[in-house]
C-alpha cells in the first residue's frame, strides 16, 4: 500500500447520512493502524460514533485502538480521543444548546489527604479533582494516580505518566467529570490519558509450594466468626423516644435491604407518624407524611423516568448505563438526581 496517500479534496468528509467507511476512508485508516484484526461492527460502532460526536478521525481527533484480548486471542479496538477532543465535544454542544460550560480550579491530592491547587512535590500526585461547570451545575470527579498511570514491566512510570504525572492525572479526571457533564454526547469514548494503563502488562504469577511455617493458602479455612445478629428495625423505632429517631431507623431499614412496600418499611413509617402526632412529641409537634419515610431511591428513579418520559427520551436506560457504567436498578441516589438535572436542563 502506498505510503503517499493524497486523496482529493473531501473524499474523507464523514457524511451524516453515510452508513459504512469508503475505498478511500478505509486506506487512510488502514495506514492508522487499524488492520485486519477489526471486525466490521467495530467498524460500524467507530463511524457512528465518529458521526454522533463530530470528530474526525482523518484529522487524529478520534482514534480506533487495538489491544490484544487473550480470552479472545485477537486485537479488540476501542475508539479513543484526547483531552482535546473532549473539550472540543463540550465547547460545541454548549454553543449548540445556547448553555454555558466551564471549569473550577483543578486540584490535586498527596498522600497524605491534603488537596493543594498546584502541585510542586517532586512526586506524582496520589489523585486530582476537577468540577465541570454546566448550565448552573457542577459536575466533579477524582482520579487516582496509581489506576491511571502507564507503567513498564518493571513498575516504573514511563512516558508522560513519568515527566509529566500532575497533567495526566488532572486530564483523566477533567475526562471523568465532562463524560458525567456531557453524558449522551461523550458516551462510548474515552480519552488516550485514560486508557494508557490498558497497556500495561498483566502482574506474572508463579506456582510455588507451601514453604515450613507458612500457612497453606488452599486448606480448608476456619470456621467464620459468629454473625453479628441483625437489627430489629421494628422494635427499635417503636422505642425510639422522636419521629426524627424513627426516620433514621428508617433510612437504616432501607440502606440495608428493606425496599418501599415491604411490611418493615410500613410499619417502620406508621411508627413514626404515630410519634410525630402523639401529644407527648416535643412542641411544635412534627408533621411527618408518608413522602418522608419513601425511598430515595426510588423516588429518585422516578423522578428521573418521568423527566425522560417528559423530553421524548425513550432510550433512558441504556444511556444511564453508558454514562454511568451500571444499570439504573443499581444506581446511587446523586447519580440519578445528576442524570435527572440534566435532561430536564436540557428540556
Amino acid at each position: 500500500m502506498s505510503t503517499e496517500l493524497t486523496p482529493s479534496s473531501g473524499s474523507l468528509t464523514i457524511r451524516p447520512d453515510q452508513t459504512a467507511f469508503t475505498p478511500e476512508q478505509a486506506a487512510v485508516l488502514q495506514q492508522f493502524g487499524i488492520d485486519n484484526d477489526v471486525t466490521p461492527a467495530e467498524l460500524s460502532g467507530f463511524l457512528h460514533l465518529c458521526q454522533r460526536t463530530g470528530l474526525d478521525p482523518f484529522s487524529r481527533q478520534i482514534y480506533l485502538i487495538g489491544r490484544k484480548d487473550r480470552k479472545l486471542n485477537r486485537k479488540v479496538f476501542t475508539p479513543q480521543t484526547g483531552i482535546d477532543g473532549y473539550r472540543v465535544i463540550a465547547q460545541r454542544v454548549s454553543l449548540q444548546s445556547g448553555g454555558t460550560y466551564g471549569y473550577e480550579d483543578v486540584l490535586w491530592c498527596g498522600e497524605d489527604g491534603r488537596w493543594v491547587d498546584v502541585w510542586l512535590s517532586p512526586g506524582p500526585p496520589a489523585a486530582a479533582k476537577v468540577t465541570v461547570l454546566r448550565n448552573g451545575l457542577r459536575f466533579s470527579a477524582v482520579a487516582l494516580y496509581s489506576e491511571y498511570a502507564q507503567r513498564f514491566p518493571d513498575g516504573n512510570p514511563k512516558a508522560l505518566w513519568a515527566t509529566m504525572p500532575s497533567g495526566q492525572t488532572a486530564k483523566c479526571a477533567e475526562a471523568l467529570a465532562l463524560r458525567k457533564a456531557f453524558p449522551h454526547d461523550l458516551a462510548g469514548v474515552y480519552t488516550a490519558e485514560e486508557m494508557a494503563q490498558a497497556d500495561n502488562p498483566e502482574p506474572e504469577r508463579h506456582l510455588r509450594s507451601v514453604q515450613p511455617g507458612e500457612a497453606d493458602p488452599w486448606a480448608t479455612a476456619a470456621p467464620a466468626a459468629p454473625a453479628a445478629p441483625a437489627r430489629d428495625f421494628v422494635a427499635e423505632a417503636h422505642a425510639a423516644a422522636t419521629a426524627d429517631e424513627v426516620r433514621q431507623i428508617y433510612r437504616d431499614a432501607a440502606a440495608a435491604g428493606f425496599g418501599p412496600g415491604t411490611a418493615t418499611l410500613q410499619e417502620i413509617a406508621e411508627v413514626g407518624k404515630a410519634k410525630a402526632a402523639s401529644p407527648a412529641a416535643p412542641a411544635p409537634a412534627d408533621t411527618v407524611t408518608d413522602a418522608e419515610f419513601a425511598d430515595p431511591v426510588a423516588e429518585a428513579e422516578q423522578q428521573l423516568r418521568a423527566t425522560a418520559a417528559r423530553v421524548g427520551l425513550d432510550t433512558l436506560d441504556a444511556d444511564f448505563q453508558q454514562s454511568y457504567g451500571l444499570p439504573i436498578a443499581e444506581a446511587g441516589v446523586q447519580q440519578l438526581v445528576e442524570m435527572n438535572q440534566l435532561l430536564g436542563g436540557a428540556a
